[in-house]
C-alpha cells in the first residue's frame, strides 16, 4: 500500500522509511544542474539520481539572520497584532494545523545601533526620516535607554520565539563624536579621527551593557564598522568609510572596552562591501585584502589574536551574484583566500538584491513573486556552496520601499499599516528553517540531466538531513535520493513555488520527488543506518 507523506501528523517511523528513495553525492557546485530526463528501457523516463553522503562534510553553519534596519524603529510600536504577526513570520518554528511552518525561523537578528540622526531631524542631512536612527548616547553623555524602543521590541519578540543569537553593528558611529557632526562623512574622508577610538569603543560596550539591562539580552557579536569601502556623503543614510588601518584601530579599542566591562561580546569584522575587498585590493587601496589584512600575522593591521574577535570574515554579496558562473568563480576565490588563515570563517552578513544584475533581475520594484525568490536561493546556494560560507544575513527584514530588499513588505506608515511576505522571505525559510546552527554541509551530486539543478545537503546536530533543491528551469523535474548505506525517516517535504510558501508536500512511498518548475523543494529526514 503506498505510504503519503503527510506533515500534519505523526506517521509510525518505520513506516516512514523511503529505503527506495535515492540520494547522491559531491558538493563541488553541490550541484549546479538543469533538469534532464534519462529513457529507460522502454522509454520510460528515469528519475535524477541524486546522490547524498553524510559522512563527508564541509563547513558547520552558524546561523541564518536579517536586519532590523530602519523600519523596526516605527513598526515595533504598530498595534500587538501586526508586530506579532510580523515577528512570527520572520522567527517562528511553530507549525501550522495543516502543517505548513508559521514562520521562517531565522535564527540570528542583527540589530542597528543609532548615530543620533533621528534626533537631528532635517538637520542631519538625511532626507527620509525612516533612514535615520535614534542613539542612546544623549549631548551630556548620559545615556537614555528608552530610545530605539521599537527596535527593542523586536529583539525581545526574537528571543521569545527561539531565536539565541544577537549582533548588534552601527552604520556610523554617534554624531557627537564624528569629524562633521553628521551620521554621514563628507567627500568620502573618514568621519571619525584616531583620537575618537576609545570613545567610539566605550560607547559600544555601554550600549552592549545598556541593552542587557533593557531587554535581558546581551549581544552575542558586535559589528563596529559597515561596508567601510564606500564613501557614504550623499545622505542616504548613515555610514561612513574607514581604511583598514583604522577599523584595526577600532577593534583594538572595542576589545578593551568589551574586556573592562567584563562583556562576553565578540567582535565581528569587517563587513566588507563587496566579496572582491576580501580577497583582492580590487578598486580601493588600503581598503581592501581584508582576510590578509587583519588574519595574517605579517601585517601591520593584524587583530586576529584580540581575545574577543571572532575568527571569522564578513562581507557582503552585492553587485557579485550575476552571471552564475562569474560569481561562483568569484566565491571559490573567498574559499581559497580562506585557507591561508586555518579556522578562519567567513560570514556572508548582508544581502539584497540591488542594481540591474547584468540584466538578469533589477533591483528597483517591489516584487512579490517567485522569481525574485528564486534568484535569492541560488544567490544563498552559491554563497554556502562555493564560498564555504558559514552565515547568511538578509538586509532589511521589514521593508516600506518599491525596491526588492524587503522580506516583509508593509505601508510606509509610523503608526499602523498592512503587510505582506514575499517569495524572498519563503525561499530564505527553505534554509533557515530547517538547517539549524550547528549543522554541517555534506557532499551532494546528481546523475546526468540535473544541469538546472542546485541542491546541497546538510546535517543538523540531532541527525535530521536537509537537502535543498533550487530548480530555476520552466519545467519540471524529478528525483531519486540515493542515501548510500543511511535511510531516512519521518521524512516530510517543502515546496516554495508561485502559488506555494513551503507548503507541505505528500509523496507517496517508492515514488520519485517532482521537483515543480521555478520551484524550491526542501527535503527533510532522520538519517537512519
Amino acid at each position: 500500500m503506498p505510504l503519503t507523506i503527510k506533515t500534519n501528523k505523526t506517521l509510525n517511523p518505520t513506516k516512514q522509511l523511503l529505503s527506495t528513495l535515492l540520494f547522491a553525492l559531491t558538493l563541488t557546485s553541490c550541484s549546479s544542474a538543469t533538469p534532464g530526463t534519462v529513457n529507460g528501457p522502454g522509454g520510460k523516463v528515469e528519475p535524477i539520481k541524486v546522490t547524498i553522503n553524510p559522512a563527508k562534510t564541509f563547513q558547520t553553519i552558524d546561523h541564518f539572520g536579517a536586519s532590523d534596519a530602519w523600519s523596526c524603529q516605527f513598526v515595533g510600536n504598530w498595534p500587538d497584532a501586526k508586530r506579532n504577526g510580523i515577528a512570527d513570520l520572520l522567527f517562528s518554528g511553530d507549525t501550522l494545523g495543516n502543517g505548513k511552518p508559521k514562520g521562517i525561523g531565522l535564527s540570528l537578528w542583527r540589530f542597528n545601533i543609532g548615530a543620533g540622526a533621528a534626533e537631528q531631524g532635517d538637520a542631519s542631512g538625511i532626507k527620509d526620516e525612516w533612514r535615520r536612527a535614534e542613539s542612546f548616547l544623549n549631548d551630556d553623555g548620559t545615556y537614555n535607554w528608552n530610545k530605539q524602543a521599537g527596535q527593542i521590541w523586536f529583539l525581545k519578540a526574537a528571543k521569545e520565539r527561539g531565536v539565541n543569537e544577537f549582533l548588534a553593528f552601527p552604520n556610523s558611529p554617534p554624531v557627537q563624536f564624528t569629524v562633521n557632526k553628521k551620521g554621514y562623512a563628507n567627500a568620502g574622508k573618514p568621519n571619525l579621527t584616531a583620537e575618537n577610538f576609545d570613545k567610539y569603543g566605550d560607547f559600544m560596550a555601554n550600549v552592549v551593557s545598556g541593552v542587557r539591562e533593557k531587554a535581558g539580552i546581551t549581544f552575542n557579536h558586535i559589528s563596529p564598522v559597515n561596508e567601510p569601502q564606500w564613501d557614504w556623503s550623499d545622505g542616504g543614510q548613515e555610514g561612513t568609510p574607514f581604511f583598514n588601518n583604522e577599523i584595526a584601530g577600532i577593534a583594538r579599542s572595542l576589545s578593551a572596552s568589551l574586556i573592562k566591562s567584563k562583556l562576553p561580546t565578540k567582535i565581528d569584522i569587517a563587513e566588507a562591501g563587496q566579496i572582491d575587498y576580501l580577497y583582492s585590493e580590487f578598486n580601493k587601496q588600503g581598503r581592501g585584502n581584508q582576510i590578509h589584512a587583519f588574519f595574517d600575522k605579517t601585517s601591520p593591521d593584524y587583530i586576529g589574536n584580540l581575545p574577543n574577535l571572532t575568527q571569522t570574515i564578513s562581507g557582503h554579496s552585492y553587485f557579485t551574484t550575476s552571471p552564475y558562473s562569474k560569481a561562483a568563480s568569484k566565491r571559490q576565490e573567498i574559499a581559497k583566500a580562506l585557507q591561508t588563515t586555518p579556522g578562519l570563517k567567513y560570514w556572508m552578513s548582508e544581502y539584497c538584491i540591488l542594481g540591474d544584475n547584468e540584466g538578469e533581475i533589477q533591483g528597483s520594484g517591489r516584487d512579490l513573486g517567485i522569481n525574485a525568490g528564486i534568484y535569492i536561493a541560488k544567490v544563498i546556494h552559491n554563497d554556502l556552496v562555493n564560498a564555504n560560507a558559514s552565515a547568511w544575513h538578509w538586509w532589511i527584514a521589514i521593508s516600506p520601499y518599491n525596491y526588492k530588499d524587503g522580506l516583509i513588505y508593509i505601508d510606509k506608515n509610523k503608526t499602523d499599516g498592512n503587510y505582506q511576505s514575499s517569495k524572498m522571505l519563503w525561499a530564505l525559510g527553505n534554509y533557515s528553517r530547517f538547517v539549524r546552527p550547528g549543522a554541517v554541509r555534506t557532499e551532494a551530486s546528481a546523475s546526468s540531466g540535473s544541469e538546472g539543478l542546485l541542491i546541497s545537503a546538510y546535517k543538523n546536530t540531532d541527525n535530521q538531513l536537509v537537502t535543498v533543491i533550487i530548480n530555476d528551469q520552466s519545467k519540471a523535474a524529478e528525483i531519486a535520493l540515493n542515501l548510500q548505506a543511511n535511510k531516512l525517516s519521518n521524512l516530510k517535504i517543502y515546496k516554495t513555488s508561485a502559488a506555494a510558501d513551503l507548503e507541505p508536500m505528500s509523496v507517496p512511498a517508492g515514488s520519485p520527488v517532482t521537483i515543480e518548475a521555478k520551484s524550491i523543494v526542501t527535503i527533510v529526514g532522520m538519517l537512519v543506518q
